[in-house]
């Protein structure tokens, strides 16, 4: 049996009586590239900002390598690459300057820096201030953020956002490969990366977890024909 890279325990995360993650149990291996999918408000953030240990649960456990967030927090978070909602960044500075803060922050080298720069494809805008990148780009400059360590873990909050059809095809392309070596798990509403990308997807409304498996074993679920028509059944959305 496979090693968990992630796994949850009767998860939850309450703002008063507004549920936002309910009882959330689930796990994740290595070389898996996880979708979790669901519409707006359903607590696809809110779950990725507790498995990277930006945000407490109200309740629950969360594991990563078989470490609980709780007790490890600074060591999980050496093996998590996070790339947030909204590509939260440091407007006034250059992105070279903010990838080398960050790579300071991380402890990592200069062949680091680089790589993570080649692989986002940022090069040709190191010397820019990130305000006056596109939003596109700002969106890759975060993820290089989140891969300068080289993590076995990487949490993407719509990683493809901004991009242009160029882009999304160099960015699915690049989690493709990363995720054979890897445990990525994307939040998208992108029933098209779902599909083409990840090897799983989960389903999860209302801060439930409503289907999980493979797209055939989502389809099966939901009696549907396609991903589109399982994603309205399961989670009761014309969105």
């Amino acid at each position: 049996m496979l090693k968990n890279s992630i796994k949850t325990v009767n998860l939850c995360k309450y703002y008063g009586s507004i549920k936002a993650v309910d009882d959330f149990n689930f796990s994740a291996q290595k070389g898996q590239i996880i979708a979790l999918l669901g519409p707006n408000g359903a607590g696809k953030s809110t779950l990725m900002n507790m498995i990277s240990g930006f945000l407490s649960p109200t309740s629950g456990d969360i594991f990563v390598e078989d470490l609980n967030i709780a007790d490890n927090p600074t060591l999980i978070k050496q093996k998590i690459g996070f790339l947030a909602e909204g590509s939260p960044l440091y407007p006034d500075m250059s992105v070279k300057m903010f990838l080398k803060y960050m790579a300071d922050l991380r402890g990592v080298d200069k062949n680091s820096l680089q790589t993570a720069v080649e692989l986002a494809n940022i090069g040709n805008v190191l010397n820019q201030k990130i305000e006056t990148l596109s939003k596109g780009y700002q969106r890759r400059v975060g993820f290089a953020q989140s891969i300068l360590h080289n993590p076995d873990i990487l949490l993407l909050d719509e990683p493809t956002d901004g991009l242009d059809p160029n882009q999304k095809e160099h960015m699915r392309n690049l989690i493709a490969k990363m995720g054979k070596q890897k445990t990525i798990l994307i939040s998208t509403h992108l029933l098209e990366e779902a599909e083409t990308v990840c090897n799983r997807i989960v389903l999860i409304n209302k801060g439930h977890l409503t289907a999980d498996g493979t797209l055939q074993d989502i389809l099966k679920t939901a009696k549907a024909k396609s991903l589109d028509e399982a994603f309205k059944k399961l989670t009761q959305t014309e969105e």
